[in-house]
């Protein structure tokens, strides 16, 4: 998912100051990995962890996940879904 001022339009936010903006959406990025991450990690054994921390190409992840973890699509959709319902919820005190 692009992380950009089109993301920031659709969340009604784009009315936040430009300096805000840039690191608003870095905050974005790294909490969704975090929640994502701790989401998916939930269903994994210690031996698959680390297995899945050694592999550094994007595509082998994927394909690991698809067959450790069947349903890291959904858990990234529902988080990605409920992160950005907690922004339009916040968004006044976001702008």
């Amino acid at each position: 998912m692009e992380f950009d001022e089109k993301f920031l339009q659709e969340m009604g936010l784009s009315a936040m100051p430009e300096e805000e903006k840039q690191k608003f959406l870095d905050y974005i990025q790294e909490e969704l990995e975090v929640r994502i991450g701790e989401r998916i990690s939930k269903g994994l054994t210690e031996v698959q962890l680390n297995e899945f921390d050694m592999i550094t190409d994007q595509a082998e992840a994927t394909k690991w996940l698809e067959k450790n973890r069947p349903d890291f699509r959904e858990i990234v959709t529902r988080t990605i879904n409920e992160m950005k319902a907690e922004i339009r919820t916040n968004r006044n005190k976001l702008i």
